[in-house]
Parts: C-alpha cells; sequence; structure tokens
C-alpha cells in the first residue's frame, strides 16, 4: 500500500537524482526526494547555508495525505525551470508537518496574521535568523482566480530581499512578539466555576446544526472532543444526533469502517477522503461512550468497526500504527472509495444490488463527479454484512490509496487510549492485547539513548525528541491502560513520563507547558499548543492527565500543575467551548465530585465489581485494581477473603461494598441496566 505512483521511484533506485531528503524517514519528504528543487530537511545544515550566504529560506510544509500539497509538488516543483528559479534565490527546506509540529505551529501562525487564514500546504519566506517575512499557502502555476503564479511570488519575494532586506530585519521584533502571544497569556485569578461551564456547553447551541448534527456549515470536521464534552455534561440532543449523522453520511466508510478527516459539506455526504489515525482514535472512544449512554447498537458497531479497520489496515508488525491512508489513488481524490451504479450490480449480483443500491443512497447521477459515495439513510438490509464484504473484497482490488507509514508516539497514543477503554468496556481481548502492545512498542523502540521519549518511528529507526503532546497523550493513555489491565508497570510508566513532562515543559512563571522540552533547539520562538482542534492540545491532555493521576497517586503536584493549565485558558475556553472542548473536560473533571474506585480481591467477586464501573459511561471515576504498587490501593483489603470495591473522594473512603448492587448504589445508580454486549451485561 506504500505510494510510489506520483512520478517518484521507490527507495533505492535513482539516487543520483535524489535530493538531500532522500535520507529522510518521513513518507512525505520522501515523496519530495527526486524534485529537481534542491530540499533541505530542517535542520543546521540548510539554516547554516542561509546564514553563510545570507539568502532568505523557502518554508514548505505539508504531509502525506494532503491533496493540494500533491497539487502543487506537480504543477510547480517537478518543473525544472521553477525549480531553478528556488534553487537560485532561496535556501529551500521541506517539513512534514506531523513530524515538526513545533515549525508548523510557528508558520502557520504567520501565514493566519498576514492572509487570515491557514492551510497546507504551507509557504512560508523566512529570514536566515528563521523570522518570516512573507506567507501563504497553495500557489497555481498560472495566475488563476486572483492567486498570483508561483513564480510572480517567488520573484517578487527574491526582489524584496535584495532590496529591503534590512526593511525586513528591523520588522523581526515585532513579528517575534506576535509569535511569542501565546507564551505569553497570563494566568487568570478568576474562580473556575461550574456556571461558566454550563454558560460554555450552552454557547454550543448556537453553532449546532440541529438539521443534519455537527457545528457549523460547511466543511465539517468530525467534532470528537465536543462530543465528549457535551456526554460528559449530561446532553444527549446535539451529541447523539451529530453521532448519529457521521455514521450515516459519507464521511463513514460504509464498505470497510473508519472516518475520513473531514466532509466538504454541511451534510456529511461527500469527504475530503484521507483517514488519518488521530481522528479515528478520538472517534472510536466518542462512538463508544455514546453507546453507553445511549444503548443504541449502531453506535457499538461503528466503534468496533473503527477499531477493527485500525488494526487491519494501519498496524504495524512491531505493533505501532501508521499515521494515514491518503485522499488520492491513481492521482485521483476518492477513486478508491467511490461506486457506479454498474460497479455496485456487477460486485453484487441481482439479489443484493437493489437492496444495497436503496440503502447506500446511490443513484445514476451519483453525488461525486458522477460517481457515488455510500451512505445510509435506507433501509437496512437483511444481508448487509455479506454486501459489506462483497464490497470490500471487490475494493481491495483497485489501487490502494498511499500509505503514510511512519508511527507517530502522539497519535498511538490516542489509539491505546480507544483500544484499551473499548477492550475493557466490551470484553475484547484483542482490543487490550493491541493496546498492550502499542504501548510496549513506544516504551521499547520510541526512546533515545538517554531514555527520551521519541516522536517518530519509521522502517525500524526512531527519531526526533518528542514533544509536549507526545509526552501528554501518552500519559493519558498509560492510565487508561492502566485502568483497563489493573497491570501496575503502566501506572509506573504513567508516573515516570508524568514527572518529565512537568520538568521539561513547564512554564513556571505563568502555568501551564510550552510545545517543546527546555533543551529543545533554538527556534523564532517558543509557543505553547493551546487550542483541541482537530485533536486536544498538548496542554489540554496534560491537565487532564495530570488530574486523573492525581487521584490515583495523591500527589497534590500533578493537580497544582493542571490547575496552572486551568488558570490559564479557562477564561478563553469558556468563550470558545469548540475550539477548547478537552480542556473544559479537564475543568469538568477538576470540579465534579471524582469518585475513586479500589477494587481488592481476585475471583468472580472481583470481576462482577469490575464490570459494574466499566459497564456505564463514568467521565467522574479514577479505578485502580489488581496487585499492590498503587497508592489508592494502599490499606484496601478484601472483606473476610471477598472481594471488595472502596469509594472514595480525595483518599476518604467509604465503608466497603461487596456487591454489584451495593457498588452501583455507591456510584448514584439507582436502578441502572448496562447496555447489551458491554462487559457487565449478561451473556448467554
Amino acid at each position: 500500500m506504500a505510494d510510489f505512483g506520483r512520478g517518484h521511484p521507490p527507495p533505492g533506485s535513482l539516487q543520483s537524482m535524489a535530493n538531500r531528503l532522500a535520507n529522510e524517514t518521513s513518507p512525505y519528504l520522501l515523496q519530495h526526494r527526486n524534485n529537481p528543487v534542491d530540499w533541505h530537511p530542517w535542520g543546521e545544515e540548510a539554516l547554516a547555508r542561509a546564514r553563510a550566504e545570507d539568502l532568505p529560506l523557502l518554508v514548505s510544509i505539508g504531509y502525506s495525505a494532503c491533496h493540494w500539497c500533491h497539487v502543487m509538488e506537480r504543477e510547480s516543483f517537478e518543473d525544472p525551470d521553477i525549480a531553478a528559479l528556488m534553487n537560485e534565490h532561496f535556501v529551500c527546506i521541506k517539513v512534514d508537518r506531523e513530524e515538526r509540529p513545533d515549525v508548523d505551529a510557528i508558520y502557520m501562525d504567520a501565514v493566519q496574521s498576514m492572509t487570515g487564514h491557514g492551510g497546507w500546504p504551507l509557504n512560508a519566506f523566512i529570514t536566515p535568523e528563521q523570522i518570516p517575512f512573507y506567507a501563504g499557502t497553495y500557489f497555481p502555476p498560472e495566475p488563476r482566480q486572483g492567486m498570483p503564479s508561483w513564480r510572480m511570488v517567488l520573484l517578487a519575494v527574491a526582489d524584496a530581499w535584495e532590496k529591503r532586506r534590512e526593511e525586513i530585519r528591523e520588522q523581526s521584533d515585532q513579528v517575534v512578539r506576535s509569535l511569542q502571544a501565546t507564551a505569553r497569556i497570563q494566568p487568570s485569578s478568576d474562580p473556575i466555576s461550574e456556571a461558566a461551564l454550563t454558560d460554555a456547553v450552552a454557547a454550543l447551541r448556537a453553532s449546532y446544526d440541529s438539521r443534519h448534527g455537527g457545528f457549523g456549515s460547511a466543511p465539517k470536521f468530525p467534532p470528537a472532543s465536543t462530543v465528549e464534552l457535551l456526554l460528559t455534561r449530561g446532553e444527549r440532543e446535539m451529541s447523539l444526533a451529530t453521532l448519529r449523522a457521521m455514521a450515516a453520511g459519507g464521511i463513514y466508510d460504509q464498505v470497510g469502517g473508519g472516518f475520513s478527516r473531514y466532509a466538504v459539506d454541511a451534510t456529511w455526504t461527500v469527504p475530503h477522503f484521507e483517514k488519518m489515525l488521530y481522528d479515528n482514535a478520538l472517534l472510536a472512544r466518542a462512538y463508544l461512550h455514546g453507546w453507553l449512554l445511549s444503548g443504541e447498537e449502531r453506535m457499538r458497531e461503528v466503534c468496533c468497526e473503527t477499531l477493527d479497520w485500525a488494526l487491519r489496515e494501519m498496524r504495524g508488525a512491531e505493533g505501532g500504527f501508521c499515521s494515514a491512508l491518503d485522499a488520492d489513488s491513481e492521482g485521483v481524490e476518492g477513486k478508491f472509495y467511490v461506486w457506479t451504479l454498474e460497479e455496485l450490480r456487477e460486485t453484487l449480483g441481482a439479489e443484493l444490488a437493489e437492496p444495497a443500491i436503496a440503502y447506500f443512497g446511490a443513484g445514476e447521477r451519483g453525488n461525486f463527479e458522477g460517481t457515488n459515495v455510500l451512505e445510509a439513510h435506507g433501509p437496512r438490509p437483511a444481508d448487509l454484512t455479506e454486501i459489506r464484504r462483497r464490497l470490500y473484497d471487490a475494493r481491495s482490488e483497485r489501487v490502494w490509496p498511499g500509505l503514510d507509514d511512519k508511527r507517530l508516539t502522539a497519535w498511538n497514543a490516542l489509539m491505546i487510549s480507544a483500544l484499551a477503554d473499548a477492550g475493557a468496556v466490551l470484553g475484547r481481548d484483542d482490543y487490550l492485547d493491541a493496546a498492550v502492545a502499542c504501548a510496549e512498542f513506544i516504551l521499547r523502540d520510541l526512546r533515545d539513548d538517554d531514555g527520551r521519549l521519541l516522536r517518530t518511528w519509521k522502517d525500524g529507526r526512531g527519531r526526533l525528541r518528542a514533544y509536549l503532546e507526545d509526552h501528554a497523550f501518552l500519559l493519558e493513555a498509560l492510565l487508561t491502560l492502566y485502568e483497563a489491565t489493573f497491570e501496575a508497570r503502566w501506572y509506573r510508566e504513567a508516573v515516570a513520563l508524568a514527572d518529565e513532562l512537568t520538568a521539561r515543559f513547564a512554564d513556571d512563571e505563568h502555568g501551564g507547558f510550552f510545545t517543546t522540552a527546555d533543551d529543545h533547539e533554538r527556534l523564532a520562538a517558543r509557543r505553547k499548543d493551546l487550542d483541541d482542534a482537530p485533536i486536544p492540545s498538548g496542554n489540554s491532555a496534560a491537565a487532564f492527565g495530570l488530574l486523573r493521576l492525581a487521584l490515583l497517586s495523591g500527589e497534590h503536584g500533578y493537580e497544582r500543575h493542571a490547575l496552572g493549565v486551568l488558570r490559564l485558558l479557562y477564561p478563553i475556553a469558556v468563550k470558545h467551548p469548540h475550539g477548547f472542548a478537552h480542556l473544559l473536560r479537564a475543568a469538568d473533571f477538576y470540579l465534579a465530585p471524582v469518585k475513586e474506585v479500589a477494587i481488592v480481591g481476585s475471583g468472580e467477586g472481583a470481576h462482577e465489581l469490575e464490570r459494574v464501573v466499566r459497564g456505564a459511561f463514568r467521565p467522574h471515576v479514577v479505578l485502580a485494581g489488581g496487585a499492590d504498587g498503587v497508592p489508592l490501593l494502599e490499606g484496601r483489603e478484601p472483606v473476610d477473603g471477598a472481594a471488595a470495591a472502596y469509594v472514595c473522594e480525595h483518599f476518604v473512603c467509604r465503608a466497603p461494598v461487596l456487591t454489584a448492587a451495593e457498588l452501583a448504589a455507591a456510584l448514584g445508580e439507582a436502578d441502572f441496566t448496562a447496555p447489551a454486549g458491554s462487559a457487565r451485561a449478561p451473556t448467554g
């Protein structure tokens, strides 16, 4: 499934033609290694050359599943004349934004400040001192729709540098101050109040699409963190309707499972077809929680189908998960996923075709350039499993989209959380085994010689020191894995990781955490990632993980660091809840009377108590069990040899309970029945 079909030979061939990207591991960078542009990877070699020759740097940023990145490459970066112009006037750097979120964030701030919008490909022109002075996104090879051509941009920037470089440099201090704005946010002394959190959730209704689900208009991105916030707060209308709408739309792969990155329309019908690991990890968990609240079987199905897709198509032999599947195959967006009526009839035969066509809403004219993106709005066929199997087998014979097979620590951590949570709730040992294998892979292979966590791994090679989000997502994952398995090793790893995170990333002056560690290379600015779109920010995840760890460990220092994040961001978050939903979940957790549940003992009695806790959506519970080694378990003993559960708040515990009914009552359930299929539900 690796993509070498865009005019790029496979590794090892035509090395004499390759530029400086030939020795990189990023699939995105390797896609550009045979461009006539003299690309450098980001690093000291390129920066030193720019300083020595006093040349501006052209930093071009993208990622392997980016459709318009591929378009600009074909149109401009593969053109020898344009490449010669780039090579003459600039030191050219290619950056994979997924490997280098620190570099990407700085120049994304710059392009948004200069143009009012952002996106990829991102093309920033910067001084040898790394200060941006012009930036944009996609530029066509010829002037089009009010956009200058890429050649025009290159010549204009080169002319400006030749004639006005001192003027450009004089503006550097102002630009740097702007880039450092997130690091200068001051903590608030206002209380973190329940009322403000309630108002924030109410504010989401203003942008809610009551007709189609989701928030805002086209394009629509899956709002996993927002849905989780709403579920946590007990809101069901907006959250469940959004989950239903996405599951029925073309953004969800009705044949193979898994979600595309976003829908280009308001109805979730036509996706931008790339599939990202992070979306699917977050959404699988949101559907699991939606099922626990609603009992709707389709929610459980979507959770499992999404995780099964990840295990089938994205998992490597070492246990890690690849980053993304491309939108394009054979150079055409969506070609792998769409169907004509003739293809459906030929694949399914007379008996199955018509029920399938009705279910998937397929029509003669199609809904995407004369073809059909399959949806799920019609009557459900009795033979849907067989229909999907035949379509999947037939589709598998097509040319597959390109696979970005680098493993990123942060995104793998999100998948660990989803697999561990679903495995524990659903009693799926295969999910738990996959979560354990992935965690073992990260802790074994994504370490440097000093034991420091690394960001990315490919072909047996880990590289690049990890960022805040890598540490924070992995902290949440390790705690979820501990709660799912009761293996104390995951708790110990979480403690060590939390200590590393707070020691190397914390801002002791203003609170919160920097994106990069204290010994990271010097960039134009040391930033803080703050917003939770499209994935939780490192700060939000760190706050949530540290709050949970504080309740398992009894160490108040973890809560103090988490509170620093909340004081920094809560005033902004409550005004912009869609952009800070994970932060608001952390605030909700901080404000809630969280139950600390310690289960001691073994045998069926202990398992029955576990199933009570796992059989409902419990966003305000932390769970400990198994052998000693976790402070919440200390001093808790079975009662007369029988397994017991201790329900505590701030390490102050009630009398132990021995039965499922008693534990349910202690958790506030007057009359609770788990959804069929959960680890708690009766089995035949």
